[in-house]
């Protein structure tokens, strides 16, 4: 086991796959550190291996709610609080990742296509240690934030999709008005 691991990702909207992932991660180390990628309009650049990662439409919810959700999450899958943190991690700005990556950390990946890839180069150019947990094809990814965004704001069924603190989240902020609104 790792004393220190760190994991990734987006998270708009944090979904059931996202908490297999994030779990994952948790069993592989005794502290994690969840960094969320796109955590503001400024550190947001498209990706050429994966460039609507980057959309407005794509990115609706600030670093502070995708927070909330991952803890809320976690929480309510019985990880201790105080066994994980979340920070903002901007992976499209490699020149700031050095400021915010800690060096003593494994950083855990999944691989399903080239942006996978590409993070793993970024993080190994960096010098930091990598494992990747699964590594895919895209066709076995799961579930798509895309796909959930897509169902919360069509009224389609999307709860089933998130673990319920999720949920309750997503009622609460009035999401799918949100999400009209983008589209």
């Amino acid at each position: 086991m790792h004393p220190l691991g760190f994991i990734h990702g987006r998270f708009q909207v944090l979904h059931n796959d996202h908490l297999v992932y994030l779990l994952a991660g948790k069993a592989l180390c005794e502290r994690l550190i969840i960094g969320v990628t796109n955590p503001d309009a400024a550190s947001t650049r498209e990706e050429l291996t994966n460039p609507e990662r980057s959309s407005r439409e794509n990115n609706p919810l600030s670093f502070e709610e995708r927070k909330a959700m991952i803890e809320a999450a976690l929480m309510e899958a019985g990880v201790d609080r105080h066994a994980f943190s979340v920070i903002p991690f901007p992976i499209n700005c490699p020149e700031m990742l050095e400021g915010c990556a800690p060096r003593e950390a494994v950083y855990y990946l999944t691989i399903y296509d080239d942006w996978g890839r590409e993070k793993r180069k970024r993080f190994e150019g960096l010098g930091l240690t990598t494992h990747v947990m699964w590594e895919r094809p895209q066709s076995e990814k799961g579930i798509s934030g895309t796909d959930v965004r897509a169902a919360i704001r069509e009224d389609g069924e999307w709860r089933s999709l998130v673990p319920p603190a999720v949920a309750t989240l997503v009622d609460r902020w009035h999401l799918a008005d949100r999400f009209r609104q983008l589209s």
